[in-house]
Formats: structure tokens, sequence, C-alpha cells
């Protein structure tokens, strides 16, 4: 089930809200339990086999919490239960992501003929793999309590605001939250404001950038692009529009639906493409999943703190595992791989604390190149297409589709544009006391999901790119 869908704008969403405000008003731990199986009804009705496994997860992570717990003095043993806990969901995450793309590799250099095993990727198993071991880690670092009923824990691990496309939350953002939280007018009007610009964000504009940049990528054909180095860089540009309003509209979404119940979320993107630095825009974009990495990888690792050698070693194992998290495929990992280059030089040189004149150009071009990359279905064909972008392979420098193309489409690009810098937010601050500000925003809110509903109900072109997760 997806958030910009009829089920769950008309039928799920409704009923959940109906039945957690008007029947279960004064009853916390009804109200969590109800939202764990509202939760795993979720994501059942795409995933009716793997609910089974997310059910697994949640026991398995509950039962090494209180292991954890209970032997805290022991450090031996708490050090093995930690290690059987990473094992356990790290191997089980392995298995669904990458058993398929292993073999094949397996196959393909040592020329062997190991049967590929054919395995479903349950949808969203990173984001709730991550939140699981992030349950028992924090647990054991006393940033949060240890839930002795089950139940709780699985609400934090299949909470479906943030189950399918995030943020990853972090069990001490919201351990509290799980039992005292407090529902409020306020917070009900703001979660759904932003729920309804998140779904302007996703379909209004990441879906119509998305048929510019699926077209544009398919005009590979042969081992040629079979169109200009101008509708190259469209397609480019579309997809890097597409990937930011896709990401931050569904986060958009997740906080909001999450502030209608009482929770809070950590924000996820702080208008990445206004960077000056590869450095920054990692500070911006996707902050959960770098948080993630940093308090779970990188600093155990050392983080900053140590040798030239060993600093490069750990942002090398962040950024090959952050490639790894996003996908099976050699793309992802040259992609992670790219950034810890440059992260690397950044870092060492302190280039990434410097601003330049250029610095956003310098910063935007390499990030459009890395989402080719990101995009593309092969090496071979992330090649040919940066290749096509600098005119060579290309047929000609521009030609009429690119026009065309901008013709159509100017209105998602005006809106696109303006969203990716805080263009909005300022003009609040400007006129936050302002009645008629006031006005216009309530009514251009309402208009987004207006609008956004409309293009659902006609079957607009709605992709969902977290199959990867």
């Amino acid at each position: 089930m997806l958030f910009p869908s009829e089920v769950f704008l008309f039928v799920f969403f409704p009923v959940v809200l109906v039945v957690y405000y008007a029947f279960l008003r004064k009853t916390k731990t009804l109200k969590n339990i109800f939202l764990l199986l509202a939760s795993l009804f979720f994501y059942a009705w795409g995933e009716p086999v793997y609910v089974f496994l997310m059910i697994g997860t949640i026991l398995a992570n509950w039962f090494f919490g209180i292991l954890v717990d209970g032997f805290r003095d022991k450090k031996a043993v708490v050090r093995l239960v930690l290690a059987l806990m990473v094992l356990a969901n790290i191997g089980t995450l392995g298995w669904f992501k990458y058993s398929e793309f292993t073999v094949l590799q397996i196959n393909r250099f040592l020329h062997t003929n190991i049967p590929v095993p054919i395995v479903p990727l349950p949808i969203g198993i990173s984001f709730y793999t991550f939140q699981a071991m992030s349950y028992v880690i924090d647990v054991y670092r006393q940033r949060g309590k240890v839930q002795r009923n089950p139940l709780q824990v699985g609400l934090y691990i299949a909470l479906f605001p943030q189950l399918i496309a995030g943020p990853i939350v972090r069990y001490e953002t919201i351990a509290e939250q799980i039992v005292h939280r407090v529902e409020n007018l306020q917070d009900f009007t703001a979660g759904v404001t932003r729920f309804c610009i998140g779904l302007g964000k996703k379909v209004l504009v990441a879906n119509n950038m998305a048929v510019i940049a699926d077209n544009a990528f398919g005009l590979i054909i042969n081992g040629e692009f079979q169109a200009s180095a101008g509708m190259a860089w469209l397609g480019a540009v579309a997809y890097t529009l597409q990937i930011f309003f896709d990401f931050s509209g569904y986060s958009d979404m997740a906080i909001g639906l999450g502030q209608m119940f009482g929770f809070h979320f950590e924000e996820n993107f702080n208008y990445p493409y206004i960077s000056k630095t590869v450095s920054e825009f990692w500070r911006r974009w996707h902050i959960s999943m770098q948080t993630w990495f940093r308090d779970y990888v990188y600093f155990p690792l050392g983080g900053s703190r140590v040798s030239r050698p060993r600093l490069v070693f750990n942002i090398f194992v962040v950024w090959l595992l952050t490639g790894m998290w996003h996908g099976a495929n050699w793309t992802f990992i040259a992609w992670g791989l790219m950034y810890f280059v440059i992260l690397t030089f950044e870092k060492l040189t302190g280039f990434g604390k410097k601003e330049h004149w250029w610095g956003h150009i310098y910063t935007m071009v390499l990030v459009i190149i890395g989402w080719v990359i990101f995009r593309s279905t092969g090496m071979g064909n992330a090649f040919l297409y940066i290749k096509a972008m600098f005119g060579i392979g290309a047929k000609g420098i521009i030609d009429k589709a690119v026009w065309a193309y901008i013709a159509q489409n100017w209105i998602y690009f005006v809106f696109a544009i303006i969203g990716s810098a805080p263009v909005v937010p300022w003009i609040d601050q400007k006129l936050k006391d302002s009645r008629i500000w006031q006005a216009a925003y309530a009514v251009g809110v309402v208009a987004c999901l207006v609008v956004s509903v409309s293009f659902i109900c006609n079957n607009a072109y709605n992709p969902f790119i977290y199959f990867n997760f």
C-alpha cells in the first residue's frame, strides 16, 4: 500500500484516524496495539507473506534487547549477543537483498554455474532492519529503555508512516514517545499540512519529472545514446529533481502522518541542492540515513579522531555500505565509492569547509553525474549516458525533443526549482503575521491536495522507486 494511492487516502487512513481518535481516545496501550495492527495490515497489503518476516524481526530483536539489558555487566556475553544480533539482521538482509546478485557475480567472474536463487525483495526491508538494529544498540548504550513488551518494540519497527520509505527513525528518538506522546490539535493540523505538501511533491513534481527521466534514460539502444547531449542533460536534471521530490515528499508525508498521531520524527532533507560543497550536500540529504551510518558505523570505527590512513578507511567503509544499502547493483557500489573519493578529498584538504563562488556549480555537476550512475541499469549504460552529456556519442548538441519536453512541463520545472530552495520558508518568515499570506498558504495547501488526488484518481504515472530498499 502506498501513500499516494486511492486505497490509502480514501479507505485505510480515514479508518485508522476514526478508530484511533473516536474509539481509543483515552487508552494509550490500546492506541499502540491498534497502530501496530494497522501497520502490519498496511505492510501485508502489498507483502502478505513477508509480514511474517517482519514479525520475526520484531520478536528476534525484542529478545536481543532483553538479553543485552540482562547481561549488561558481563562484557563478553553482551558482545556475543550484539554480534549475534548484527549477524541475524545483516544475514537476513543480505539473503533477501544480495544473494541473487552475489551468485551472479561469482558465476560471472569464476565461470561457475551455481544455481541463481530467485529471492523477491521485501519492500522496506533495509529501513526496518536498520531500525531493529538501532533498538538493540540504543538499549545497549542506555539511550533508550529496554521494552519488556514486544508490542512496543513492534510499534517502533513497524509504524506505518515510516515503514517502507523512511525516514530511518532511531529508537532513542521516539522511545519515550511510544509511551508518553501527547496528541493535540496544533500537531494534527501541522501534520495534515506537512502530508499535503509531501503528497504534492511526489505526485505533482516527482512523477512528472519521472516521465522525462525515464524517456531520456531509455534512449540508450544498441549501445548508443539515440538523442542529443541536451536531451541527456535534460533527463539527468529531471531525474535529479525526481529523486529529491520523491524522497523528500515521502519523508514529508511520513513526518506529517507521524505528527497526526503524536510522533515527532527528525527532519530528513534540508534543501540539499543549495549546497556549495559535496560535504554540505550530504549534511542536508537523507539526514536520517547519514545519522544512522555516523552513529552506528563511523563513530564505532573511530570517526575522524584517528590517523589519516584509518580515517580514509573509515570513510571508505561508510560509503561502501551506503552504496550497498541502496541496492544490489554495481551502479550503487560505484555511486557510493564516487562519494568516498570526493568526500575524502574534501575532508583531507579542508575543501569541504570552504566556500567558493563556483562551489554550487561544482557540487551540482558532481551530484547530477552521481544520480546518472545511481539511475542507470548497469555501469556500461552509465558511462554511455555520461559521455553523451558531454557530447561524446550523442546525436548533436540539442534537438526538438528537448524543447518539446520543456514546453510541455515548464510549470513543473518552475515548481521544482522553487521547491528546491528555501523560498517558501523565507517568504513565510517575512509574512508570518500577514493574514493574506496565511490565507494564500492555506489555499495553496488545499489546492495541492485536491490536484494531487485528481492525478491519483486519473491513474497518472506514479512510479515507486523504493523497491531497491
